[in-house]
This record gives C-alpha cells, structure tokens and sequence, in this order.
C-alpha cells in the first residue's frame, strides 16, 4: 500500500499533510474518501473541491491554497499528468507476480524475433518474419502478420490484427481480381493500439505508425497510411487508404477519413466529421450535419441540394448589379 510520502518521493510535486496517510485507492473527486486520492485539474470542477471528502487532492499551484484549507494536497505543475503517472505508479504496487514471457498457447514462428524482454499473451500469433521490440506487450488474441514490426514499449491490446491484406482489388469482367499486398506495417516506439484496431500491411511500401502514436479501439487504418508521431486517434475511425496523417494530430470518435489525403502537423478533428479534402492548416476542424427531427432534417437536406444553384443565382446578379 502506497503513503502520501511515498508517492512524493517517487513522482516529485509538494506534499502539504501527513505523509503517513496510507492510500487505499484512486477516486474521482466526487466520490473519494478519508484515505482515497483524487485531482482536480479543470477549473469547472473547482466547486466539487470544498465538500470532497478525498483524503488528498492532487492541485495546481493556483489553487493550493484553497485545497489545502480542507485537507491533504500535493501541488503539481500538471495535475493531470501528475495523475496519469501516479496511475501507473499504483498498478505497478498492486501487479501480481509475472508468468512466463510468451503464453504457451501463443503460435510464435521460428523466424519471428521476438526481444526477451517483450511479452506475448495467450492466443498470440506472430507470424514468419515478424520483429517485436524491447518491453512490449501484446495482450490475448493479438495477431502480428509476417514481415511486420512492433517497436518497443508498444501495448496491443487484445483482437488487435497487424498486417491483415490491404483492400486491393482489380476490375475485371465484372469482378475483381485481388492485388497482393507486398508491404508490411511498422510502428513506432510508445505506441498503444486498442482492442480490435486492424491496421492493414502496404501493396507494395509499408504502412506506418510513427512514434507515441496512440490508436483507440475499433480503428480502421488502410494499406500505406501513414499516421504521425504522438497523434491520437478515438475509436471507431476509419482511415482510407493512403492517408497521410501527421504528427500531434486528434482526430475524434466516429471521424472518417478518406484515401490519399494529407492532414498538417497539428490538425484536431471533431468527433464525427467527414474528411474529404486535404488539411494543410493547423487547426480544429468540424464537418458534422447537426440531427434534427427526421422532417426539419429532410427540409433542410433538401435545402442544402439547391446551394450550387442559388450560388450561381446570386453570382449572376451581383453581375448584372455592375
């Protein structure tokens, strides 16, 4: 069980209380007890800070004081970050003992290479070829494809599928002939992809994930994308082929994204939204038609058909205004 002085000592920031005060769990603020932990982080949660009942608080600077007046706090540039941290921290106290590094009912190829330090879990396969990085672990049931490679200090969590066939089909009479899929998929380092996330090996170069790139559940990712570094991607996006996608990015739950397209450093995109065109601009991007009672919808719908016209309309007489 970890104390209030304990976790200062490993994590840093300023303790004003009893570093005795052993912690039995993390809590929300609303929520917590005389020996549980919370933060506060947003403002708009300042008013739940006086009738909390949390043991300490993890607080800014800014509001030190006011937090201290009812009890234990420690101070932090970034409480926020402060708590992700101390996360990690509490599940390291609590992991119980480690069984073996690969699972016996993982299938691992003779020529796949696998770092020592990596862990497989059960049901893994990692196919002919494959390279999995330093401290990685891939949760149950996760498949790695051939020729593919995991960084180091990756998390793939469990149903993830690496380098399934890229959707590559040619026409012909009336059918469609398929396209081998020749590339492969490289990720980064500190990348974490999330429970049935499926990211597709290239046709002929690979498909990349950079460095810290985090990738929620459910995520569609198309043969030759590529997705920047420390980008953050919400669930059940999909990402057409050949995507360029770059660093320090956010796209929100439920985006879609099309083909051959480029997003600049920085682009955030809202839950939602339908991206058709290149983003060359930093920025925070929407492209959502709001619902509506199904009536009110199609009059508006069918309103939105008719703003070519009405464009050309009002460029006609504006010309003829001159």
């Amino acid at each position: 069980m970890l104390t209030l002085g304990s976790i200062v000592a490993q994590l840093g920031g300023e303790l004003r209380g009893d570093p005795s005060l052993q912690v039995t769990r993390l809590a929300p603020l609303e929520t917590a007890q005389g020996s549980e932990l919370s933060f506060l982080s947003n403002p708009k949660y300042r008013q739940q800070l006086a009738t909390s009942k949390a043991g300490c608080v993890i607080v800014s600077a800014a509001i030190a004081d006011e937090a201290a007046a009812r009890g234990a706090v420690i101070v932090a540039d970034d409480p926020y970050l402060y708590f992700a941290r101390l996360t990690q921290l509490w599940k390291r106290s609590r992991s119980k003992e480690d069984g073996p590094a690969i699972h016996p009912s993982a299938v691992v190829d003779p020529e796949a290479v696998v770092d020592p330090t990596a862990r497989i879990g059960a049901l893994c396969v990692v196919e002919r070829g494959a390279r999995i990085g330093a401290n990685t672990v891939l949760k149950p049931r996760v498949m790695v494809a051939e020729d593919c490679v995991v960084g180091e200090r990756c998390i793939l969590h469990p149903g993830v599928v690496v380098g399934a066939d890229g959707f590559g089909f040619a026409p012909v009479k009336g059918g469609w002939e398929k396209i081998e899929q020749l590339g492969a998929v490289r990720i980064g380092d500190d990348v974490e992809v999330g429970a049935n996330t499926c990211i597709d090996r290239g046709a002929l170069d690979d498909t990349v994930i950079e460095d810290g790139v985090k990738l929620d559940n459910l995520i569609q990712v198309g043969h030759n994308c590529r997705i920047g570094r420390n980008t953050a991607i919400a669930g059940c996006v999909g990402i057409a082929g050949s995507a360029n996608i770059g660093a320090n990015c956010t796209i929100g739950g439920a985006a879609m994204i099309l083909g051959h397209l480029t997003l600049a450093d920085g682009v955030n995109i809202s839950a939602g939204s339908f991206v058709a065109r290149s983003i060359l601009k930093p920025g925070l991007y929407t492209g959502i038609f709001p619902i509506d009672e199904n009536a009110s919808w199609e009059k508006n719908a069918a309103t939105l058909r008719q703003l070519y016209q009405l464009r050309e309309r009002i460029k006609a007489l504006e010309k003829s205004s001159k």
